[in-house]
């Protein structure tokens, strides 16, 4: 379907240049702020808007996607991750759905091994004891973490990102092992020298380090629930920059507070920013504020994508990155 001049909305603060790029080429609504949009508003944007521009904050389920049905015509993902759009009521309603692949693998990636290294070599602590003005000076036996050097990492979730990982954790002479949904091609096997586990169960118990990178759907909700956590040794060490629904954030919490899992670093929550107390005061994790992604360079690669996507659409083509429900 083609227009004249594209209604486009957009649901939060973007970088400078995506946003004049987006007023030059459409007839674009933007956010002077960047506060979260209410339910209400959203609903009205998306029933305002030939094309609705959201990010991963702003829940787009099927009440809400039913009642946009009419004008909406694309909805253009500021992000990678689709969980928070109900893709089949979108579907169903003639939407169609693009996301922003690729973009952040490499910046995520650099992130997971920060948060290995940040947890396994006690970093905070060290950190906290300077900027308090406690540090006495050097001592043999202070701060003692544990090297990643020979450990063996487990990849939850073999795409992009950690394929990523893989080959950053390699470098630092980590052993890689993996589980998938499907497994990967022999020549990429072997370019990352990883092992394939069909059983995460049994993958799980025999990593030093597990790496989360799968993304969220009804089949990877809880996939690291309270059993398989407990399966984990209790020096090692778990890392996600994926998605928290992936964990049980209480489990886990419940685990590191009883020494039965050595530490975690975490860019994201269950619960979203609601993060559970108890985790905030464990010295043995790094929380981060989602920021894996936050590169200057990856937003931008973003905003040229959700640009591309809907510039492509006013066109009369399908978007280059149209999300297909059932491929996911």
């Amino acid at each position: 379907m083609s227009f004249a001049r594209l209604s486009v909305v957009v649901t939060r603060r973007l970088p400078e240049p995506v946003e004049r790029r987006l007023a030059e080429l459409f007839d674009t609504r933007l956010r002077d702020t960047d506060a979260p949009l209410s339910r209400t508003a959203l609903i009205e944007a998306a029933r305002s808007a030939d094309v609705l521009v959201p990010t991963l904050n702003d829940r787009l389920d099927a009440t809400l996607i039913a009642q946009a049905a009419g004008r909406l015509k694309l909805i253009a993902n500021y992000g990678a991750g689709v969980d928070h759009i109900d893709l089949a009521t979108a579907r169903a309603h003639g939407i169609l759905v693009s996301n922003t692949p690729g973009v952040s693998a490499d910046d995520t990636a650099d992130m997971a091994m920060a948060l290995m290294l940040a947890v396994t070599r006690r970093i905070p602590e060290g950190l906290s004891l300077m900027q308090g003005g406690d540090w006495q000076g050097w001592s043999p036996t202070a701060l003692l973490g544990r090297r990643l050097t020979g450990r063996r990492l487990g990849v939850l979730g073999m795409g992009r990102i950690g394929q990523a990982v893989a080959r950053r954790a390699a470098a630092f002479g980590m052993q890689i092992h993996y589980h998938n949904r499907r497994r990967l091609r022999p020549e990429t096997e072997a370019e990352l020298a990883a092992a394939y586990w069909e059983s995460l169960d049994q993958m799980v118990a025999r990593m030093d380090v597990i790496s989360v990178n799968c993304p969220h759907t009804p089949a990877t909700f809880h996939l690291l629930n309270a059993r398989r956590l407990k399966l984990m040794k209790p020096e090692a060490v778990i890392v996600n920059t994926s998605r928290g629904e992936v964990i049980d954030e209480n489990a886990l919490t419940r685990m590191l507070r009883a020494g039965e899992i050595a530490g975690a670093g975490l860019d994201v929550y269950e619960r979203g920013a609601k993060i559970n107390p108890r985790l905030r005061a464990l010295s043995n994790v790094v929380l981060l504020p989602h920021m894996a992604s936050a590169t200057e360079e990856g937003r931008l690669e973003m905003g040229e994508k959700v640009l591309l996507n809907i510039k492509t659409f006013q066109d009369g083509h399908r978007p280059p990155d149209q999300v297909v429900p059932a491929l996911l």
